[in-house]
């Protein structure tokens, strides 16, 4: 049997196979609320086999939001259209996970599609804040530094949302740690300036994760997973690094955290990243080595048989695919099929499954 096909159990669920749906911006909401573009967004990658399926990044608060047309969850009304979701989900034998967000410095932006530059007040933006009044890059808004009072506050939504998450019937939450954004903007002494307990040594910078880790606790099962996004590495000199992340990781696992998805960069500007097929793997596999904890890899992985070494060599215990999953949304069905292996197909669409002789 394939090796990508075997279940795995976390908690209380169990995975139907290793193959997850990474969150993916879509920049498609209206006021933070979901619509039938992420019904049917989410929706097709359970039907296509998808162990997981996975929110974009899903804002905390509405300053956290990466652009105006972000996903949101700071608030009770958005919960009845992602319960519709959810459903849908399920139904289909997949399990629903929203990865909960704050942008930090980089919030208040356009979208891609509209050049991804900063929106200003005047244009009807907002005021970015961030561990450390220090812009992403030159041209992006000066974020301001936050109060010890406000990063209770913002502690305090990140708890709300996790509530919200499980209300709306979501069974996994993910933490977003990486990219730039505010958590990640925490960890890294790049973005990270500041002298009291939340800036300068390693125990310090991680405290506003880990007071995340045991708000959110308060309010979600303990049956169910807890997974943090982190850029292993911000791939620039005196920025973070595996070793830290090896740390982080080892810390983590005794705070209850089952899955560490192991992605990179995005902290720093203009540095170099060697991007090529699976060159952040060597993460996902360092950081299980040497912690013990759950990986999940993440990275220009986009065939069957790359997914299927990466489970059978043990480098990684989850596959995070985003967009090879754009331009296949039954990605897992097609791998079963090139592996060789039985997957779950909608009874709806039986009739066209292909088998080897």
């Amino acid at each position: 049997m394939a090796q990508l096909f075997s279940p795995l159990k976390i908690k209380s669920l169990e995975l139907r196979n290793r193959i997850v749906v990474s969150p993916m911006c879509q920049y498609s909401s209206t006021d933070g609320f979901a619509n039938d573009w992420h019904l049917v967004h989410l929706g097709s990658f359970a039907v296509g086999g998808a162990a997981v399926a996975f929110t974009e990044a899903t804002a905390v608060s509405p300053e956290g939001r990466i652009s105006p047309a972000d996903l949101g969850i700071w608030k009770d009304e958005h919960i009845e259209f992602l319960q519709r979701i959810t459903t849908f989900i399920k139904a289909q034998g997949a399990i629903p996970g929203m990865q909960l967000a704050h942008a930090g410095r980089k919030a208040s932006t356009q979208p891609p599609w509209l050049g991804n530059g900063p929106i200003t007040l005047a244009e009807g933006g907002w005021q970015p804040v961030a561990p450390s009044a220090v812009a992403y890059k030159e041209g992006q808004l000066v974020p301001t530094e936050l109060t010890v009072e406000e990063i209770a506050a913002l502690v305090n939504q990140f708890k709300l949302a996790a509530k919200r998450a499980l209300t709306a019937g979501f069974e996994i939450i993910e933490l977003h740690g990486a990219h730039g954004y505010l958590i990640n903007e925490f960890l890294s002494p790049i973005s990270n300036h500041r002298t009291d307990q939340y800036g300068g040594s390693f125990e310090n910078r991680i405290r506003f994760l880990l007071e995340i880790i045991e708000s959110i606790k308060k309010v979600w099962p303990e049956n169910l997973p807890v997974f943090v996004r982190i850029s292993a590495t911000d791939w620039a000199e005196r920025g973070w690094t595996e070793n830290d992340s090896v740390q982080l990781a080892n810390i983590l696992k005794t705070k209850g955290v089952d899955l560490m998805d192991c992605s990179s960069g995005g902290n720093a500007a203009n540095v170099k990243i060697p991007v090529k097929p699976l060159y952040q793997l060597s993460f996902a596999t360092g950081i299980k080595k040497a912690s013990g904890i759950l990986t999940g890899a993440v990275g220009l992985i986009t065939t069957a048989q790359e997914a299927e070494n990466i489970i059978a060599n043990s480098e990684a215990d989850l596959v995070f695919l985003a967009r090879e999953f754009l331009r296949d949304p039954h990605f897992p069905l097609r791998a079963a099929f090139e592996l060789n292996a039985e997957a779950q197909w909608p009874r709806q669409y039986e009739r066209a499954k292909k088998k080897r002789n």
